[in-house]
């Protein structure tokens, strides 16, 4: 196990060293950074003289490197242009509203998605399952934008019953600013929550389903109908319980998604979060930040797998996790 664990934090940071040059890579042609900070009316002495003292004019892998040993030794990710402060202050400021969102929508996942894949596995043949089954065969088809608009335009139009943008009244507990403690901001999360929670949704319950009714037909499960155990039993404790497994690791790949899905829904909520961010970074050629928000993301997704094989490792003893063949 611990020669399992070694392998995956290795592959890990070489994963991140991609994403970091990747990011960097792109940097370059993303827009002049410098021309969104002064704008139209400075000279391209003072220009050239503002890329120098950024550093701006050195080579390519000067940069990196630079910005490699600020990373790995001081955790510093790089100077925002735009906000005049350190990349990951800037993040790390937006991230609670990012965090909260995802952390919602994961909680209504959980909670739909497992009655309504089990319910469909045992019931095959009922209406109520082709209808889960067909509603989830259009969620997976409809854009994430799309199904935002309809829910703004249902709920906060004709309706008015939510708040169709922002994040609506915040407080501030431990440094961590969450809308999660008063009514107002909980009004203005359902929306958004609930738009990524359809995204995502249908995924899941056709995965429980299809991987529980393959439960339900092997021979441990007919062998507990035969012993005479209740059907809610051999349900939940033998079938159920079986299925867990691919539900996990999937389930730790699309929290990574999730996060990378908020732009397209931040955006159309107006979300003040990380996907917000990225898009006005791309806006304002603000390329330390957009760098920055990358590898976040990236440290996000490579940090969660891994959690998830070793997991994976941990809970099925027929992977072999010493790394022998």
């Amino acid at each position: 196990m611990f020669a399992f664990i070694v392998r995956r934090v290795i592959q890990a940071i070489i994963v991140m060293l991609i994403i970091s040059f990747l990011g960097f890579a792109l940097k370059q042609n993303v827009g002049d950074p410098v021309r969104e900070i002064t704008g139209i009316s400075v000279s391209v002495a003072e220009r050239e003289a503002i890329r120098d003292k950024l550093g701006l004019n050195d080579p390519f892998f000067t940069q990196y490197f630079r910005f490699l040993k600020g990373a790995v030794l001081e955790g510093n990710l790089g100077q925002s242009f735009f906000y005049k402060k350190p990349a990951l202050e800037v993040i790390l400021k937006k991230a609670p509203a990012t965090l909260e969102l995802v952390f919602v929508c994961s909680i209504f996942i959980v909670l739909l998605s497992i009655p309504m894949g089990m319910y469909s596995a045992i019931y095959p043949k009922r209406i109520l399952s082709r209808i889960i089954m067909g509603l989830s065969t259009l969620g997976v088809s409809i854009p994430i934008f799309l199904i935002a608009i309809v829910f703004i335009y249902i709920f906060s139009i004709q309706l008015n019953w939510l708040p169709s943008y922002g994040r609506g009244e915040t407080v501030t507990i431990w440094g961590w600013e969450s809308g999660l403690f008063t009514i107002d901001g909980l009004k203005h999360l359902i929306l958004p929550a609930t738009a990524l929670t359809a995204l995502m949704l249908p995924l899941f319950v056709r995965l429980i389903r299809s991987e529980m009714m393959e439960a339900l037909q092997t021979e441990y499960v007919k062998f507990a109908w035969a012993k005479g155990l209740s059907p809610m039993r051999i349900w939940v404790v033998h079938a159920f319980k079986n299925t867990l497994l691919p539900v996990i690791t999937v389930g730790g790949v699309q929290i990574g998604t999730l996060i990378a899905f908020t732009i397209l829904t931040e955006t159309v909520f107006q979300w003040g979060g990380l996907g917000f961010l990225f898009l006005e970074a791309v806006e304002r050629a603000d390329t330390s930040l957009l760098v920055a928000y990358l590898i976040f993301v990236g440290i996000i997704f490579v940090v969660v797998n891994t959690v998830v094989d070793i997991i994976y490792g941990l809970v099925n003893p027929m992977v072999r996790v010493t790394g022998r063949k």
